[in-house]
């Protein structure tokens, strides 16, 4: 799996969880860049992300995602 493919499903997971059709997310995407991104659809779409794809973050690996982008890797980075 490489790092386009995860983006483009963790944008549908996004579209799920924020319930918006029009998100479409790029490596730069953070948080004030999609309106609905709160704290409780934070948890809400990383709760979702390591339910798809079987894995588990630590707290000290959530707080240094800065962008989607980041998030990308730490998923295939727990992927690998």
């Amino acid at each position: 799996m490489d790092e386009n493919t995860v983006l483009k499903k963790v944008n549908s997971i996004f579209i799920d969880v924020f319930e918006d059709q029009s998100i479409l997310l790029n490596e730069n995407t953070k948080a004030d860049d999609v309106e609905a991104w709160d704290s409780l659809n934070h948890i809400q779409m990383i709760t979702a992300i390591e339910k798809h794809f079987k894995i588990r973050f630590e707290l000290n690996e959530l707080l240094n995602f800065t962008n989607v982008g980041d998030l990308c890797k730490g998923i295939l980075k727990k992927l690998n």
